[in-house]
């Protein structure tokens, strides 16, 4: 077990540590004024960007990179630390991706890596133009997958405050986050169509004390996903959907992946998506662990499966069906969760029969089937810790022999 982290200091000495910065006069790097960058959507402002980045990272008093109003065309850029001194980035544009995916030859478009002290605001937007990548994004075509850039990558980055900033249309996930420590994103709105494969809204691993707070997350895929490694991390008030809920995992695909513990859901209105509160692991492959994850205060709005633990995770039928997941589940809970279902079966337990899932409480759960048949609730491999009010019965379901996979 990780220490604990009490993710409202935490939060409180990372806003402290921007208003401090602030009172300092910060330098200001405007990509037009001093560096040249064309606001035409035509000319690459890779360049220019670049520039001011390093010019504001080498100074020893806080900075601040502009972007001002008006669409720029950005090849991509890797904006690497450690920095001297506290950075921001005010990005007020639009910076529009190649819309041709075969620019791309590696999975980067806008990449912060090793920053400390970091923080990006102004109410700009991020347009990956993923349109072209959705139409040949296939299951089969996994080559052409691999080299789909995300929207913004934070890779190593400590203490980092992310506000008011859209990310639309990324040709893979829009935000992912690894390796970070201390970083809130708040005030986010991501958005593509419903249908666009592979586009979680922010995605992270290997990252402790992560907050996600009060962001529109509109996407073809997971809202938001946590991969292995993922420790103490809030996330409240989220409005989720289109979309594939807010997802624990997948976990269990490979070797020597790292506990996910500490995660608190709370306060989020999730609607008209394939799922809502999940937790995914792979049958067969490998082992894992999952504990002291909570979802609390959710409203589900027409979600087809709004409470699922689903340990046969097997999209594309690409798994080992007929054998256990070796991912241990322990310490789970839902509670205070309301609303409406677009399928009968309102929650799904389907865990492990090697590992049975551990200490799942439900607790004041009231979500009703919006079709003729009443709401129903399957359990495989567990017996819930139940209290309150409880709509469907806990179990009451029986569980088909092969579940129906999900997405």
């Amino acid at each position: 077990m990780a220490p604990h982290l009490n993710i409202v200091p935490s939060m409180f000495v990372l806003l402290l540590l921007f208003i401090s910065a602030s009172k300092v006069q910060s330098d200001a790097f405007d990509v037009v004024a001093k560096f040249g960058a064309k606001a035409d959507g035509k000319t690459d402002l890779s360049k220019p960007f670049l520039d001011a980045w390093k010019e504001a990272c080498a100074s020893v008093t806080p900075s601040t990179v502009v972007i001002p109003k008006g669409t720029y065309l950005l090849s991509k850029v890797n904006l690497e630390g450690p920095c001297k001194a506290p950075i921001e980035i005010n990005v007020q544009g639009i910076i529009q991706a190649p819309a041709d995916p075969s620019a791309f030859k590696d999975p980067n478009w806008v990449r912060f890596y090793s920053v400390e002290n970091f923080k990006m605001f102004g109410g700009g937007i991020f347009d990956g133009q993923g349109s072209i990548a959705y139409e040949k994004n296939t299951c089969e075509n996994r080559e052409f997958r691999s080299k789909l850039p995300v929207n913004i990558r934070f890779d190593f980055v400590t203490n980092a405050l992310i506000q008011d900033i859209t990310s639309k249309d990324s040709k893979l996930f829009h935000i992912n986050v690894f390796a970070c420590k201390n970083i809130t994103l708040e005030r986010l709105k991501i958005e593509a169509p419903d249908e666009s494969p592979n586009t979680d809204g922010i995605h992270m691993g290997k990252s402790e004390g992560v907050n996600i707070i009060a962001s529109d997350i509109k996407t073809g895929d997971d809202c938001i996903s946590i991969g292995d490694g993922t420790k103490n991390m809030v996330i409240k008030e989220i409005t989720c959907g289109p979309g594939h809920g807010i997802s624990i995992g997948s976990l269990g695909k490979f070797q020597n992946e790292e506990p996910v513990e500490g995660i608190k859901i709370s306060n989020c209105t999730i609607t008209n998506t394939s799922n809502g509160a999940r937790i995914k692991t792979w049958p067969g492959e490998h082992g894992g662990a999952v504990s002291e994850i909570h979802f609390a205060d959710i409203t589900m709005n027409n979600v087809s499966s709004p409470i699922l633990i689903d340990q046969q995770y097997c999209p594309w039928n690409k798994c080992k069906k007929n054998e256990e997941s070796k991912v241990k589940l322990s310490n789970i809970s839902f509670k205070n969760i309301r609303g409406t279902s677009a399928l009968p079966e309102a929650i799904k337990f389907i865990c492990s029969g090697s590992s049975p899932c551990q200490n799942v409480e439900l607790a004041d759960i009231d979500i009703k089937h919006n079709g003729a048949e009443p709401a129903t609730s399957q359990c495989l491999n567990v017996k819930p810790i139940t209290s309150g009010k409880l709509n469907p019965i806990p179990c009451s379901g029986p569980v088909p022999k092969t579940p129906s996979a999900t997405a």
